[in-house]
C-alpha cells in the first residue's frame, strides 16, 4: 500500500491542546527565530507560550468550533478526498494519513519505517517555500527519520538550511517529498477557478466554513481582490528565506490567469497575522486596508493566498477582524474568499503533484 503523509502546520483540536500547540510552535528554532542564546531563546519561547494561551483561547472559542481549531478537522476532509481521487485514479491501494508539525496528531507519532518507506510521499500543505514552514519540516523530518526529505531538483530548497554535507541527508534522487508548489499550473489554475467561482456565487455552503457569498457579486469583474499572506519576520529574508518572492511569483501568474478569464479588477498584495515588535513583510494587511478605505474604495474581496485550509487566520482574523477595520476604513462591502479545502481542483491538483512524485 501507498501511503501520503499531508502535512499541516497545526491547530489545537481543543481548548486543552492549546498550550501544547504554542509550545510546539515557540519552540521551534526555524520558526521563532531569534539572535539570542539557545537556552534563553527556549526559555522566552516556554514563556511567551504560556502567557499567550489564554487570549489566543479566546480567539478560538470565538470561532465556534468547541475551543479548539477546525484546521485538523479541515485536513482530514482534505485526506479523505485524496484518497478517493488516488484510489480512482490509479486503481491502487493508497492511505492518507494526516500529521501536524505543532500539535496533534505529531509529526513524531509516525514511525521512523514510514517516513524512509520508498512507498512514502510527504505532502507539505505549503504553495510557498519559507524557512519558518517548508524548512522546519524538512529538519523534523530529518530528526525523525535519520535524512533530510527534500529534494534540490525538483524544489526550492537550494541548501537554503546551509547544511555542508548534501549528499548525507539531502540526497538529490529522492523524489517522495512535493515540494512548494505554487508554480504548478494545476494549482493555479485551482487557485483561479476558486476566485472565480466564489464571485460568480458557485460555491456551495456545505463544502467551505461560514462561507458568506453564495450570489454572484455584481460586477464581479471589476471588484478590487486583496491577496493576504501569512507574513514572515524580515529576519528570516535576511538570511535569504524566498517566501516573499514566492508569493509576488504566484500572485503574477494568478493575476494573469485571471485576466484571461474577464476579471478586470485592481490586484493588490498584503501579509497578516504579525506577532511581536519585530519588522515584518510589508504591507501589512490592516494596513493597506485602510489605506484603500482612503483611496475611497467601497468594495474589496480578499482571497488567502499562502493558505490551502480554513482555521483561525482566515475565519476569524480575516472573516471578522480585518472586516471590522475594512468598515470602519469606509469599505462597505467586504467578501472572504475561502481557502482551497476540497474544492474538487485543489484535490486534483495535490494528487498530480503526488503521482510525479511517487
Amino acid at each position: 500500500m501507498k501511503t501520503v503523509i499531508l502535512i499541516n502546520l497545526g491547530g489545537p483540536r481543543n481548548k486543552d491542546e492549546i498550550e501544547k500547540f504554542l509550545l510546539d510552535l515557540f519552540t521551534d528554532p526555524l520558526v521563532f527565530d531569534l539572535p539570542i542564546p539557545e537556552f534563553f531563546r527556549i526559555r522566552l519561547a516556554r514563556f511567551i507560550a504560556k502567557k499567550r494561551a489564554p487570549k489566543v483561547a479566546a480567539n478560538y472559542a470565538a470561532m465556534g468550533f468547541g475551543g479548539g481549531s477546525p484546521l485538523f478537522d479541515e485536513t482530514m476532509k482534505q485526506a479523505n478526498a485524496l484518497e478517493k481521487v488516488l484510489i480512482t485514479k490509479t486503481n491502487q491501494e493508497w492511505k492518507v494519513i494526516v500529521s501536524m508539525a505543532c500539535g496533534f496528531p505529531h509529526m513524531s507519532e509516525i514511525p521512523k519505517e514510514t517516513w524512509t518507506s520508498k512507498d512514502t510521499i510527504v505532502l507539505p500543505l505549503f504553495p510557498h517555500y519559507s524557512r519558518s514552514t517548508t524548512m522546519s519540516i524538512a529538519k523534523l523530518i530529518e530528526k525523525f527519520s535519520g535524512q533530510c526529505p527534500t529534494n534540490q531538483k525538483i524544489g526550492s530548497c537550494g541548501n537554503s538550511c546551509g547544511y555542508s554535507s548534501v549528499g548525507k541527508i539531502c540526497p538529490m534522487d529522492r523524489k517522495n517529498f512535493v515540494a512548494p508548489f505554487h508554480t504548478d499550473p494545476k494549482f493555479i489554475e485551482s487557485s483561479v477557478e476558486l476566485i472565480l467561482d466564489y464571485l460568480n456565487g458557485r460555491l456551495l455552503k456545505k463544502d467551505f466554513l461560514h462561507l458568506d457569498n453564495t450570489k454572484e457579486i455584481p460586477d464581479w469583474k471589476n471588484i478590487p481582490v486583496l491577496f493576504s499572506a501569512h507574513g514572515i519576520p524580515i529576519r528570516l529574508i535576511n538570511k535569504g528565506d524566498i517566501y516573499r518572492n514566492e508569493i509576488e511569483s504566484n500572485l503574477k501568474n494568478i493575476t494573469a490567469e485571471l485576466r484571461k478569464k474577464g476579471y478586470q479588477g485592481e490586484v493588490f498584495l498584503s501579509f497578516q497575522s504579525r506577532v511581536g515588535p519585530a519588522k515584518w513583510t510589508e504591507p501589512n494587511t490592516i494596513i493597506k486596508l485602510k489605506e484603500l478605505g482612503k483611496t475611497g474604495i467601497k468594495r474589496i474581496a480578499i482571497f488567502p493566498i499562502s493558505f490551502v485550509s480554513d482555521h483561525l487566520e482566515t475565519l476569524e482574523e480575516i472573516g471578522e477582524e480585518l472586516k471590522h477595520v475594512a468598515n470602519d476604513s469606509g469599505i462597505q462591502e467586504y467578501y472572504r474568499i475561502p481557502a482551497h479545502g476540497i474544492y474538487p481542483k485543489f484535490i486534483n491538483a495535490l494528487s498530480e503533484l503526488v503521482l510525479k512524485n511517487y
